[in-house]
């Protein structure tokens, strides 16, 4: 019994831990509601090195928190609409599609979280803290326009978000 309670102690702290490496240089800046179509689904949240200072240029990091559930076409379907709108020579055969090909559907309580490490200009996703995926590419951070590009998927949104 206690061997158990030590190894699930010490399973808790490494996940915590691996948790606060991952996510050590950013602050949260900012969390807003996730609005479609007028109903609220959930809720974001953008963390930065520095909440000042411009999102292409840092490491960054969207939370999104479900309050209801979502079936994964509608998370590509959307993700494709808006990097078209927002990304120049934007195609299928892009590398930003490798991580909109990831999404899963999810359900009420779930967290979506996109992360973008500036050194390696890697773009990472994850679901409920589980790695789905990543690319690395001089261009992985233009994924965030879709939420922060000219033609946003919510104008308010990015506005809350980014302070503007």
């Amino acid at each position: 019994m206690h061997n158990h309670l030590t190894k699930a102690g010490l399973g808790l702290f490494c996940f915590i831990a691996s948790l606060s490496q991952v996510h050590a240089n950013t602050q949260l800046c900012q969390t807003a509601p996730l609005l479609v179509t007028a109903k609220k689904v959930g809720s974001v949240s953008y963390y930065a090195d520095d909440c000042q200072q411009d999102w292409e240029t840092q490491n960054i990091r969207l939370d999104f928190f479900y309050q209801r559930d979502i079936p994964e076409w509608a998370f590509k379907k959307a993700a494709t609409y808006f990097l078209r709108k927002n990304v120049a020579n934007f195609s299928d055969q892009s590398i930003l599609n490798q991580i909109t090909m990831l999404y899963q559907p999810v359900k009420k309580g779930d967290l979506y979280s996109l992360n973008y490490t500036q050194s390696s200009s890697t773009l990472s996703l994850r679901l409920n803290q589980k790695k789905l995926g990543s690319i690395t590419n001089p261009q992985a951070n233009q994924y965030f326009k879709i939420w922060f590009g000219d033609s946003p998927f919510n104008a308010k949104l990015k506005q809350q978000l980014l302070h503007q």
